[in-house]
């Protein structure tokens, strides 16, 4: 399992299989902070892009909820792939994170999580809907 904390890079693209699940895409860029021992003074680093790719209702729930810009958490399983490049013919190797988990950082901004309503459930709030709702920042509520 990989935890990576960052911003998107890119808003979610949703496609569909041709079996009907849902998978979403999307890349984190993640930029290192350093502090300077002498100046006190914080200065970016190198950053590094994630691509992620999160399927079935989690899919559907970062195309909602998530754009660019956004700073996420997500945890995931790394995978790597190769395929042939068109040009040269040459092996070349790239990384995904297969998304288990998606949650929205509340380390630069406040947000408030909303659960959709469950049909045919009564009107109990402390019921969990799972894989449900969405990330909304609470300066737009």
């Amino acid at each position: 399992m990989i935890t990576i904390a960052g911003n998107l890079a890119n808003d979610p693209e949703l496609r569909f299989t041709p079996n009907g699940a849902a998978v979403a895409s999307f890349v984190i860029a993640c930029t290192e902070r350093r502090r300077d021992q002498n100046t006190g003074e914080w200065s970016d680093g190198a950053t590094s892009y994630h691509r992620c790719t999160a399927w079935r209702q989690t899919a559907e729930n970062v195309d909602a909820s998530l754009r660019k810009g956004d700073r996420v958490l997500v945890v995931g399983t790394l995978r790597q792939s190769s395929w042939a490049d068109k040009q040269s013919g040459e092996t070349r190797y790239g990384w995904d994170v297969q998304v288990d988990e998606v949650a929205v950082s509340i380390k630069f901004h406040a947000a408030r999580s909303h659960r959709p309503e469950r049909s045919g459930a009564a009107d109990d709030t402390s019921a969990t809907t799972p894989g449900g709702g969405t990330v909304v920042p609470a300066h737009q509520s």
